[in-house]
């Protein structure tokens, strides 16, 4: 067997000690290269397993692939048609990166509701704003979390929503299990619904067909006027224009963004002005338990597949997660 390890922005490196787990998992045969994604292409004809990701032309070049474990939670860069209509197994680290996302999530939203982006935008002139910034600070107690999306990082979400003392609703597609939080999981009949009663709106979806440009006018229109939107996951899920529109018009009260529905988005946005819009440059996903936790899968799932047992995280290819 021979694998393909292609480090990059969410797994920087692959410590020795990682490299020989990975090789006790995969059998004293096994070959392991470590590369470069520029170079990927140049040991792929006779790779079994790629850890990392695989654009069309790294698939192309590599015939005798039999299995691909992403180092990305969302995996829409692997869904053009030659991948999904092969037999190739796609696992993700998927239900690993919730509990970062959630954090970077509730820390943007802290900043809307409790003025803090206001007041370390001012800094000392910030004491002079005292009372305009006390009449907008506002306490999460008894507002609903809508959480968009119940994986991993819907899960988390709603933990940390909790603990706050916020409700929390949940809608997903699929009929995915409650928990302590969430006693029913809403169906995406009911999404008008689930958007008119959420104070907060958390979406924590992947992208798919089905998910991009969902929320668009029609959508923000739906919301309270008074709600916030929160999207640390997927950009493209969110029509630009419309978000714009939205928050200009106080359709929405504000919006914490990781990600745009244009990255990098343009400096002339006017999202990065709005003075009840904060954002981060697609840098949630950062945590320094992250890599070593896709690293334990990848060998647990190398094991399972050396024993012809199911792995973990598997990627439905036809629908996106």
């Amino acid at each position: 067997m021979k694998i393909l390890i292609i480090p990059g922005l969410t797994l920087p490196k692959v410590s020795d000690q990682d490299l020989e787990r990975i090789r006790q998992a995969a059998g004293d045969d096994a070959q392991i290269v470590v590369t470069s994604q520029k170079e990927a292409a140049l040991h792929a004809a006779d790779a079994e397993v790629i850890l990392g990701l695989v654009p069309k032309p790294l698939f192309d070049a590599a015939p005798g692939l039999r299995w691909v474990h992403a180092i990305a939670s969302g995996v829409d860069m692997f869904l053009y048609p030659d991948f999904i209509e092969s037999e190739i197994l796609l696992t993700s680290e998927k239900g690993l990166v919730g509990e970062h996302l959630a954090d970077h999530a509730f820390g943007l939203l802290l900043m809307l509701t409790r003025q803090l982006a206001t007041a370390h935008k001012l800094g000392a002139d910030s004491w002079n704003h005292r009372p305009e910034m006390r009449f907008k600070e506002i306490e999460l107690t008894g507002a609903t979390m809508g959480v968009f999306g119940f994986g991993g990082t819907g899960r988390a979400i709603a933990r940390r929503a909790a603990a706050f003392g916020m409700n929390c609703i949940a809608l997903d597609r699929d009929q995915v299990p409650t928990s302590d939080e969430v006693s029913e999981i809403w169906m995406p009949h009911r999404f008008e619904e689930f958007l008119a009663n959420s104070d907060v709106l958390n979406i924590c979806c992947p992208l798919t067909n089905e998910t991009r440009d969902l929320f668009d006018e029609s959508a923000f229109d739906a919301m309270k006027d008074s709600a916030f939107l929160v999207n640390v996951t997927r950009g493209e899920v969110m029509v630009e224009e419309a978000l714009v529109a939205a928050l200009q018009t106080n359709k929405i009260r504000g919006a914490a963004l990781d990600v745009a529905p244009r990255e990098p988005l343009p400096e002339d946005s006017p999202l990065w002005s709005m003075p009840n819009v904060v954002m981060t440059p697609h840098t949630a996903g950062a945590s320094q338990f992250r890599a070593q936790r896709n690293i334990d899968r990848f060998v647990r799932n190398l094991s399972y597949l050396v024993n012809n047992e199911p792995l973990e995280g598997v990627i439905d290819k036809t629908l996106g997660y």
